[in-house]
């Protein structure tokens, strides 16, 4: 990546920030484990938004190991009581010497600050924004940020924008700004609509994205876990324990046919060959080796899992037509928001631990069919787990009904998704069963990998499933 020097003023009013940003950085959910070896922080583009207090400093860092970070950071000579939580430490020396260094997403001022300046249609240099639409940014809106547990920030502003920002940049062109804006185009009515796209132009560096923030309590996920733990223990005011849900998935497998069928006509399709489909169980297979290797707990499976990859493989070879296009890449539940104008499809990123150009290839919409799967079975197993932590001491017998109860649960929604895909002209996943559950397996080989580095507590959830795909 082609980066403009920047010039000597940035880099003396950076300096003294940089001996806070190092151990901060490693405390922050969206920095990447392992990463930092070697020398330390380096500023590769530094923008003073606003120089009087409370000031916003816009950054992107480079660690040690060529990771790109961005930051945006406030800096006051008093911090108020309020942002104490957003607390990075005291500046040293230089201009801001004394003061305050914090994050300032938690801070509804710079925030506003922030909006005004991306309206602003400024130069091609630093920090702007790229317009997706004429509509003109609503300046006024009260800012404040969206916590959640994501590998990156959002800050919500009034009822009306989400201002999305990518703590791991990438250079373009973007896999979510390309299929957003594609789909604003489209008017597709199951995604927000893209309002510009935050860009760096002494580097071109996508640095996140506007939209539109949908008016939506929750997301799936949330709504799913919290109607399993309902039902299944029997409590659930609406509907029996054995109901529930099912009307949502179906609805859910309408709207991500609908979002598939635009994607279809917004970028190409192209027919997968026999070839295509060895090469893609060669790679399923790899990944397995690669994922036992770091959770041994899958090696037991992996003869089987690989042999179910060979099936696929030889099917493929039998000549039935496949295509592949444009796809979510990262669907389950927590993807889907339920509004009042039905579901919507959100973070179109693809799975943030694969390559961009992977993330980015045409896949076969079953891929994603199998993500919104994995998720039902997870969304049971998590309501389950609620379920035990609020009945520590039940029996043996209660735990398995309820077990039994959550397996029913998953496997109700995961037909009602599946019906609900597939009369809206999806792929019938009824008709192509082999490579659902090859893709299913590999979906649930990645969580393995997954929970082992970051909820270890969670990780019976996939090997359950890998066992079960295994020897169905």
């Amino acid at each position: 990546m082609t980066v403009a020097p920047m010039d000597a003023e940035r880099r003396r009013l950076t300096a003294p920030l940089l001996p806070l940003l190092e151990p901060w950085l490693r405390t922050r959910r969206w920095y990447a484990a392992g990463a930092g070896r070697g020398p330390g922080l380096t500023p590769v583009v530094v923008s003073v938004v606003r120089e009087e207090a409370p000031a916003l400093l816009h950054a992107v860092l480079r660690t040690g190991d060529g990771q790109l970070y961005q930051v945006l950071l406030g800096l006051r000579p008093e911090l108020p009581r309020r942002l104490a939580d957003a607390a990075i430490g005291a500046v040293a020396e230089g201009r801001w010497h004394g003061w305050t260094l914090y994050e300032a997403t938690e801070d509804a001022a710079l925030m506003g600050v922030l909006l005004r300046h991306l309206a602003q249609r400024t130069a091609p240099h630093g920090l702007r924004m790229e317009r997706a639409t004429r509509l003109p940014l609503p300046v006024g809106l009260v800012p404040r940020p969206l916590h959640a547990d994501q590998s990156n920030s959002a800050v919500v502003y009034g009822d009306r924008l989400l201002l999305k920002i990518y703590r791991r940049p990438e250079p373009g062109p973007h896999l979510e700004v390309e299929t957003l804006h594609a789909l604003t185009q489209a008017r597709c009515p199951r995604t927000p609509r893209l309002h510009g796209t935050l860009l760096s132009g002494d580097t071109g560096l996508v640095l996140g994205l506007m939209e539109d923030l949908l008016p939506a309590e929750g997301d799936g996920w949330q709504n799913a876990v919290r109607q399993v733990a309902d039902c299944v223990d029997g409590t659930c005011p609406t509907v029996p324990a054995t109901g529930g849900f099912t009307a949502h998935a179906r609805a859910l497998g309408t709207a991500v046919a609908e979002v598939h069928t635009a994607l279809a006509d917004a970028f190409p399709r192209v027919r997968v060959t026999p070839d295509d489909i060895a090469q893609d169980a060669a790679l399923m297979t790899e990944r397995l080796k690669l994922a036992a290797e770091e959770v041994p707990a899958l090696a037991r499976h992996s003869s089987r899992i690989a042999r179910l990859y060979d099936d696929y493989a030889r099917a493929g070879a039998r000549g039935c037509p496949v295509f592949a296009q444009r796809v979510h890449g990262d669907l389950h539940l927590g993807q889907a928001l339920p509004t009042p104008d039905g579901w919507h499809l959100i973070d179109f990123e693809g799975e943030p631990d694969r390559p961009a150009a992977e993330r980015a290839a045409p896949q076969p919409v079953l891929r994603d069919v199998a993500g919104m799967l994995r998720s039902f079975e997870y969304a049971a197993q998590a309501g389950l787990r609620t379920l035990h932590e609020r009945h520590p001491e039940d029996a043996p017998g209660p735990r398995l009904r309820r077990a039994r109860r959550a397996h029913a649960w998953a496997a109700r929604n995961r037909r009602a998704f599946i019906a609900g895909y597939a009369d809206a002209g999806g792929t019938d996943p009824h008709c192509h069963p082999l490579p659902l559950r090859a893709f299913e397996a590999d979906k649930a080989v990645y969580e393995a990998v997954y929970e082992a580095r970051h909820r270890p507590g969670w990780l019976p959830i996939p090997l359950g499933a890998v066992h079960r795909l295994a020897r169905a």
